[in-house]
């Protein structure tokens, strides 16, 4: 399944809401709820609470999931005994609204079992991922009861699988990899089954190959399982080790463009006096635009970031791809990635070219309401079309340092 197909950020109250603004004041009262929708989503916060065994590999998996290595800065700190005594926060470098929680191990003598689902405050947490590195135990068992009673979602990761691998090689047992990989699934589910658990989905993962085994299976489980606001962010936030995840990205984007286009892009020329950040722009279409320039590029830079296209992010994905940054942004022939100031964006507008409709993705029970606005105020058509070419542009250009990445065809 597609992690972003069910994505929709407006509720059926909300859009009624939508439509009922329109008609009674004009577009300045849709722009204060479109913008105040933008404002949701930029102050929404996930917090993902990663819990197991002592020895597990919690940290790793942290730094896995936020694109770090254990050298960097802001890592999760590893070590060979306990490193963890209380809940330690990590945020997402470029997304700090996603925010993974190191859990100090469970069943050590520091912290019993009996305690530990007391002490960590499980309630604070959006859902839990429980690792190991071996066979679920007990206490597993007990940690996914505990989470299942206040109605949280919890995900079985087995870690390590590299080096069981690599074990089976130094002993000399070419067995075929893949039936390697079921047995140690099934030996997990069947330990989980003997605990409690009814219909257990055990993810078997490398936190230093993120492009093998199921890490793309368990990012798109994570998301479909997040409501609509927090799936925009937890997607934002995944390092591109793969095309579908480049996909994935994209296609959430697109449900955002006709808001962005909306709140920048809709006040005629006429009717703008001295207002910040918004300039007339000479368009292909009839009369003059009023656009808000300073919203376009920082909406244009939000892409670059959310495609992994910006410095930090390349230079990241470069570590775990163990290739040299320069051969990753040799792949980034876009300039929109980097500076773009008013004049630029201007020339953008005036070769932006736009029909109703045509390329208007949106959900059924949106296309007559934003249909009617976009027909009727043709600045928000000029930007959706201009926005939309520059995430076609920019996904383009994200694909290709994947390719470079990993050697994908």
């Amino acid at each position: 399944m597609d992690p972003s197909s069910n994505s929709v950020y407006f509720s059926l109250e909300e859009l009624k809401d939508l439509e009922s603004a329109y008609e009674s004041g004009g577009m300045e009262k849709v722009v204060i709820l479109i913008q105040e929708k933008l404002n949701k989503l930029k102050s929404a916060e996930l917090h993902i609470a990663v819990t197991g065994e002592s020895g597990a590999g919690k940290s790793t998996f942290i730094n896995a999931m936020r694109g770090l290595r254990s050298i960097d800065e802001g890592a999760a700190k590893i070590g060979i005994t306990e490193t963890t005594m209380v809940p330690t926060q990590y945020k997402h470098p470029s997304f700090p609204e996603v925010c993974f929680w190191d859990l100090p191990g469970v069943g050590t003598t520091t912290f019993p079992v009996k305690d530990y689902l007391r002490e960590m405050k499980f309630q604070q947490y959006d859902f839990f991922i429980i690792i190991s590195r071996g066979r679920f135990t007990e206490n597993y068992a007990k940690l996914a009861q505990e989470i299942k009673t206040l109605g949280k979602h919890f995900y079985f990761v087995r870690s390590q699988i590299d080096n069981d691998l690599r074990a089976l090689e130094i002993e000399g047992r070419n067995a075929e990899r893949k039936t390697e990989l079921t047995k140690i699934r099934n030996a997990c589910v069947g330990c989980l089954r003997e605990a409690g658990i009814s219909q257990p989905t055990v993810f078997l993962i490398s936190s230093f190959q993120v492009n093998e085994f199921d890490f793309s299976a368990l990012w798109a489980t994570l998301i479909n399982n997040v409501d609509n606001m927090k799936k925009d962010i937890f997607l934002k936030s995944l390092p591109n080790i793969a095309l579908e995840i480049v996909e994935w990205k994209r296609d959430q984007l697109k449900k955002r463009l006709w808001m962005l286009a909306t709140v920048s892009g809709t006040v005629r020329a006429e009717g703008v006096s001295g207002a910040e950040g918004t300039e007339a722009v000479s368009g292909a279409m009839a009369g003059d635009l009023a656009c808000d320039l300073r919203k376009l590029i920082t909406a244009i830079e939000e892409m670059c970031t959310c495609l992994g296209l910006d410095d930090a992010s390349l230079q990241r994905l470069a570590n775990v791809a163990r290739k040299p940054v320069e051969v990753l942004k040799a792949e980034v022939k876009t300039p929109l990635t980097g500076e773009i100031n008013n004049e630029c964006m201007k020339t953008m507008l005036q070769c932006s070219n736009f029909k109703a409709s045509v390329d208007m993705e949106l959900p059924i029970n949106l296309v007559q309401i934003i249909a009617s606005i976009f027909q009727t105020v043709s600045s928000a058509g000029i930007t959706y079309k201009l926005l939309s070419n520059a995430l076609t542009e920019l996904v383009k250009n994200a694909k290709n340092v994947v390719k470079a990445a990993f050697g994908t065809d």
